[in-house]
């Protein structure tokens, strides 16, 4: 299994951007995760421009497949005196395969201090069962590299409400950068397919993030991910989806649109 530490370690500068290598271990199907494409554009753009603000948002379109060989490409689209916006493409044997458009800025003085994210009440990870079958019969590749265990929600398959409430954290222990937060974050399946009867394919179509927060330095590393379909109809679904680290702090808030073919 290819570490995700080791994956980003060798991705490497190019006269035109940055190639990188993804084997099959992080595969979805036929194509790379979704979760690690978005993190690889994460991870060019920081090397790109490392006096970059904070991240505060991204948006994502996932065009089509990406395997084996990427090309990413970093391009700034507007540099202001708080404010970076900058488009990533990853870029596979077929063309564009993910395209994101990245915000960073910096933090200004504020009046104002809101937050209204409260993380449900769930037992501590090390009390929850494995999402996955011991077996993990139809758990796609890249979801080994992850462990997940179920604190509330329910399972593909069961016919339940589309909603997934899951302890998620890498498996390799090193993997605590932005970017690995990133690829944390769209690790578990559409909650669309909590009302499936019978197994079919999904793909995700746009990703939506707000980054309001990040983990502190020395944490265990689990992570609290809420996921809700809100519509699911004519072949599509969208989802909400709430982070937060082990105290009950906001991580990352995003939103995702979901190709469903049942």
């Amino acid at each position: 299994m290819t570490l995700y530490t080791d994956l980003i370690a060798a991705v490497a500068a190019t006269e035109s951007g940055f190639s990188a290598f993804v084997t099959d271990d992080w595969k979805q199907g036929r194509t790379t995760y979704g979760g690690l494409s978005a993190a690889l554009c994460v991870e060019a753009a920081l090397r790109t421009f490392p006096e970059a603000p904070p991240l505060r948002s991204a948006q994502f379109a996932f065009v089509g497949p990406a395997s084996g060989e990427l090309a990413i490409q970093v391009k700034p689209l507007r540099q202001g005196k708080s404010t970076l916006f900058v488009a990533v493409d990853l870029v596979g044997e077929q063309g564009v395969a993910t395209h994101g458009v990245l915000t960073f800025g910096a933090a200004r003085t504020s009046t104002l201090s809101y937050s209204e994210v409260p993380a449900p009440d769930v037992a501590a990870p090390e009390a929850c069962e494995s999402f996955f079958p011991e077996s993990r019969q139809g758990a796609p590749h890249f979801s080994a590299q992850f462990e997940v265990r179920k604190a509330g929600g329910t399972r593909p398959l069961a016919g339940g409400e589309p909603e997934y409430l899951l302890w998620i954290r890498h498996r390799d222990p090193a993997a605590r950068s932005l970017s690995a937060l990133i690829a944390l974050a769209d690790m578990p399946p559409p909650p669309a397919m909590a009302l499936f009867t019978q197994f079919g394919p999904i793909s995700t179509m746009t990703w939506a993030m707000d980054v309001v927060g990040l983990p502190d330095e020395g944490d265990d590393g689990w992570r609290l991910l809420r996921t809700k379909a809100e519509t699911v109809g004519e072949g599509y679904s969208t989802q909400e989806m709430h982070l937060w680290d082990r105290n009950g702090r906001p991580l990352v808030l995003a939103r995702q649109n979901v190709a469903v073919f049942v």
